[in-house]
């Protein structure tokens, strides 16, 4: 099993920037690429950013382009996304979600963390 462990959500002005952190723990895996999700309220959960394992390539939404910044430290399993500009509608839950490969698997598992609220005030 592993687990993710979402940390850094919480109320910030529109303008202002947030940095979300989530860390894997477990044994005997490794991760291949790494996403962020978010949920509005009465919304679908929409996919923010990916992080790809090798090279660190990476993909953002449209909304996220030039204000969020996805990274990741792969010694650490840990990925980040720093938000930037914030706003309003970019109030959700914020989920970090990893496509987790076990010794001996024959393919991925994903696996999703508990969720951050990010609250943006106007």
């Amino acid at each position: 099993q592993v687990q993710l462990v979402e940390s850094g959500g919480g109320l910030v002005q529109a303008g202002g920037s947030v940095r979300l952190s989530c860390a894997a723990s477990g044994s005997s895996f490794s991760i291949e690429a790494m996403r962020w999700y978010r949920q509005a309220p009465g919304k679908q959960r929409e996919l923010v950013a990916v992080i790809g394992r090798a090279g660190g390539a990476t993909y953002y939404t449209d909304f996220a382009k030039g204000r969020f910044t996805i990274s990741r430290e792969y010694a650490k399993n840990t990925v980040s996304l720093q938000m930037n500009s914030l706003k309003p509608e970019d109030t959700a839950v914020y989920y970090c979600n990893a496509e987790v490969m076990f010794s001996g698997a024959l393919r991925e598992t994903n696996y999703w963390g508990q969720g951050t609220q990010v609250t943006v005030s106007s």
